[in-house]
């Protein structure tokens, strides 16, 4: 008698990049648990057949990356709180033919930038670059780490409007101050510059100008890899320390593995571990 195991994947486009397969199946090593994780690139509209697809075959769950997190969140009978006010999801669990939507990116973000990197967001001033999917996962748990500000920034003010509307009363009850404006007129200067735009990925120029980094500022990409390397050495030349997302990656994916499997894993570890086989592959 073979016993099934519980099948998970990452959906998106692109996807062949993704760190998730290793993480989680290094996640299960750690912790005991039996499980397999891939990844399935989808045809951009193909999200929708692609979850049903993956739920028919057995599926238990999928992380979900770009450009599907808001149709993530639509597709889902029931949203936690976090989806609720982002209106993006990024961790779909499969429950008795449900959907349930979770978004673990913005808590990643935040544990890897205050735990692993050792940044205090408390007090600080910071600027979120973008209001599309990965901005809207983030902007909540980024106000619960009480910053004195946040100013969203956006090619389209109107789409960086809404975002914060949305989160207008989070941020009061968290005596955060909470800005949105156009790239074309974003001034001043903040302590961490966070860029949630695809300009990463698709290798455009970096979206603002040295001088709304201060002196000692964190310029942090969402993205990692090859992809982030433009903005973190764009980032270093104005005197920034520079981070990718890759700590974000294992943080997030640490947080889905406990909603799905009631452990949390090492998530230290295995970014540690990640860190050395990216550097032998080097």
């Amino acid at each position: 008698m073979t016993m099934s195991i519980d099948l998970y994947c990452v959906l998106g486009n692109p996807v062949e990049h993704s760190r998730s397969p290793w993480i989680h199946a290094r996640f299960a090593e750690l912790t005991g648990q039996t499980l397999h994780y891939g990844k399935r690139l989808v045809a951009l509209d193909g999200f929708v057949p692609a979850v049903r697809a993956f739920m028919a075959e057995g599926g238990r769950g999928c992380n979900v990356t770009v450009p599907f997190k808001f149709q993530a969140a639509a597709l889902a009978g029931h949203c936690s709180d976090r989806v609720a006010l982002a209106q993006a999801a990024n961790t779909l669990t499969f429950r008795d033919g449900a959907i349930l939507a979770d978004n673990t990116d913005g808590v990643g973000l935040v544990n890897d930038i205050q735990r692993n990197a050792g940044f205090d967001l408390s007090g600080r001033h910071l600027l979120l670059l973008g209001a599309g999917g990965a901005a809207a996962g983030v902007l909540g748990p980024l106000l619960l780490a009480r910053p004195a500000s946040i100013t969203v920034a956006n090619r389209s003010e109107p789409k960086a409007a809404a975002l914060a509307a949305r989160h207008a009363a989070l941020a009061a009850a968290q005596e955060t101050e909470l800005f949105c404006c156009g790239l074309s007129e974003l001034a001043g200067s903040f302590d961490v510059v966070i860029n949630a735009t695809a300009s990463s990925l698709g290798g455009g120029a970096i979206p603002v100008a040295g001088s709304t980094l201060k002196p000692a500022a964190l310029a942090y990409d969402l993205m990692y890899g090859s992809a982030a390397q433009g903005f973190m050495r764009w980032a270093v030349e104005q005197g920034a320390s520079a981070r990718d997302g890759l700590g974000m990656l294992v943080e997030q994916a640490a947080e889905a593995f406990l909603l799905w499997r009631g452990v949390r894993p090492p998530a230290q570890q295995v970014l540690s571990e990640l860190h050395a086989v990216l550097r032998g592959a080097a």
